[in-house]
């Protein structure tokens, strides 16, 4: 019975997932699940995932936000926009100068949390001000379009097909790839815990976890294939995963940030330099919004001055329903992920049943209060 109930604590969202997605998929006679509606989910919540990559590290602090990322992202695109159709700039010299200009932010944002101890919110909250208005000066309230195809093929395009034919076979074969890649990682994984001594979950788990996961993984690219194949902005989002999923649990950075959320003071005495935590976790939160505005402008062909409104909402929201902690230190990437594609699920599904677009904010909110209440209750039990 409690390893039920581990299980069922460790996979709440992942099962919750399921749940909201078989839901969609009979309320909508199927439609749900059709290929071009299965791109449409990537396209749609691609800016989500990699906003609530970065943002898991300001909350791992200690449950702090960034309020300035939707702005950011309207910037660095006007600025991009700019460049790119204006000024008709090198596509690779506009696409560092957009990443060079989040940094920028992220040095002056981080700078005044981490060294001066302003709280985060404010600072974020003054420049969700700031940059939306340089954006909207720098635009002139008027959208610039259309964006060179050099850089929409970047962004908005699909891994060519090699082979040839309806069904998209260098599709599937990624897929394969990816699968047999999990599968070894999975058993290197086991084999360091053996030879380091640590508890792991039983052999037939292990094996179970790995077939669902493998079939789901086949499921997914399957419906890829039948549309166009694999967009370029999934490989992007796969990178970003991958490296933060890295960074935060095999690295000693990673371990720092996940210490100053359990206790800044213990931390800061243990030797750990916790304003360069704060600092390295709004400086990576400018510079992926400026990777989110890359994506963006390319899925709109524009850069327009409503572009990134509410943005922040749904990256900190995802990253709540994903298990992250309201008070730090509690958090990883796999869960962000989970929780964003949940969100997108939400969305999708309510928009082709024809839900009020009220009514699918009205949802939202519910469900991310329902994410942290579960947390709140969680955290009171557990002690």
């Amino acid at each position: 019975m409690d390893k039920a109930k581990t299980v069922l604590k460790k996979y709440t969202m992942i099962i919750a997932l399921i749940i909201v997605t078989l839901f969609f998929a009979w309320g909508t006679d199927g439609k749900m699940l059709l290929p071009q509606n299965v791109n449409n989910l990537i396209a749609q919540n691609a800016y989500v995932l990699i906003l609530a990559t970065g943002m898991l590290l300001c909350i791992l602090t200690g449950g702090n936000i960034d309020l300035s990322v939707g702005s950011i992202v309207c910037l660095v695109g006007a600025i991009g926009g700019t460049l790119m159709v204006n000024m008709r700039v090198n596509v690779f010299l506009a696409i560092i100068s957009m990443l060079v200009v989040g940094l920028l932010i992220g040095i002056w944002q981080g700078f005044w949390i981490a060294y001066i101890r302003i709280p985060p919110f404010i600072v974020t909250l003054a420049g969700m001000l700031l940059w939306r208005g340089l954006a909207l000066v720098i635009l002139n309230g008027l959208t610039i379009a259309p964006l060179p195809d050099n850089y929409l093929v970047l962004f908005n395009s699909y891994i060519p097909d090699i082979f040839g034919g309806t069904i998209n076979i260098t599709c599937i074969l990624i897929g394969v790839i990816s699968c047999i890649i999990y599968i070894v990682l999975q058993i290197r994984g086991r084999i360091n815990k053996a030879q380091k001594g640590y508890e792991m979950e039983s052999m037939s788990s292990a094996v179970v976890k790995m077939i669902i996961i493998s079939i789901v993984i086949m499921a997914f690219v399957y419906s890829l294939a039948q549309y166009k194949g694999i967009p370029m902005v999934l490989v992007w989002i796969g990178v970003i995963v991958m490296i933060y999923a890295y960074v935060t649990s095999k690295t000693v950075v990673g371990r720092h940030f996940y210490a100053v959320g359990g206790n800044e003071k213990a931390t800061k005495l243990s030797g750990i330099n916790t304003n360069r935590i704060y600092f390295i976790a709004y400086v990576n939160m400018a510079f992926l919004s400026a990777v989110a505005a890359l994506v963006t402008i390319a899925r709109l062909n524009s850069a327009n001055p409503t572009a990134g409104t509410n943005y922040e909402m749904d990256a900190i929201g995802s990253c709540f329903i994903g298990g992250a902690s309201a008070y730090g230190g509690i958090g990883t990437v796999g869960g962000v992920v989970v929780g964003a594609i949940l969100m997108g699920v939400i969305n999708l599904g309510m928009s082709i049943m024809g839900v009020d677009a009220n009514y699918q904010k009205v949802v939202k909110g519910l469900v991310l209060l329902a994410a942290v209440i579960f947390d709140v209750l969680s955290k009171k039990n557990s002690k």
